[in-house]
């Protein structure tokens, strides 16, 4: 069975920085909302990210208030070669430093959080006035995923509670080979479920 895990900061990083919102060749901010869709975006021109808080440059940073990766090249290729299906990668300038980063879409949805074994789960209902989100969730403690839905997927997005990214074992692997800083990973591989006799 395949291990699965959340990707996330490491915010015990004393002194690390802090990624802003992209800004485009037009001056436009293009936010989270385009980038945490769970879907294919499309971009044209190179992104510009501010440095919100300076402090260490990380290999691995979520920009716009934990929205979405912006990674340093080592992160990037193993992202391409592991999931190239998962994941679109774009050119981003941070800041005013001269190494290349990449801004990371996860551009995969995969419908697999299991209620049963997650600590809680709350649903949007219709009495909650966001009709267009009824059904998806609205809190999600203790997150689990069920392993045997998740297909061929290595680098995802849960359907429902798309501000969790997710990694197969293999990914975290090579991503922990790399010695990048910034990732912190938090294992949420349901357990099988047991037979009763």
């Amino acid at each position: 069975m395949t291990r699965y895990f959340r990707l996330t900061d490491d915010m015990t990083l004393a002194g690390r920085w802090e990624l802003g919102t992209p800004i485009n060749g037009q001056g436009l901010e293009l936010g989270s909302w385009l980038f945490m869709a769970g879907t294919p975006a499309h971009v044209e021109g190179q992104l510009w990210i501010p440095v919100a808080y300076p402090g260490h440059a990380l290999d691995f940073s979520l920009a716009d208030a934990g929205g979405f990766p912006v990674v340093t090249q080592p992160v990037a290729r193993v992202l391409s070669e592991l999931a190239p299906g998962d994941v679109q990668l774009f050119p981003v300038k941070v800041g005013s430093l001269p190494e290349p980063y990449f801004l990371v879409n996860v551009a995969r949805t995969v419908k697999c959080i299991d209620d049963e074994a997650s600590e809680e789960v709350q649903y949007w209902t219709p009495e909650d006035g966001e009709p267009e989100r009824v059904g998806e969730y609205s809190a999600v403690a203790g997150l689990r995923i069920d392993p045997s839905k998740t297909g061929d997927a290595r680098v995802f997005r849960t359907w429902g509670w798309k501000v969790v990214l997710v990694v197969s074992e293999d990914v975290k692997e090579a991503l922990e080979r790399t010695g990048a800083t910034g990732m912190a990973f938090t294992e949420v591989t349901a357990p099988p479920a047991r037979s009763v006799v």
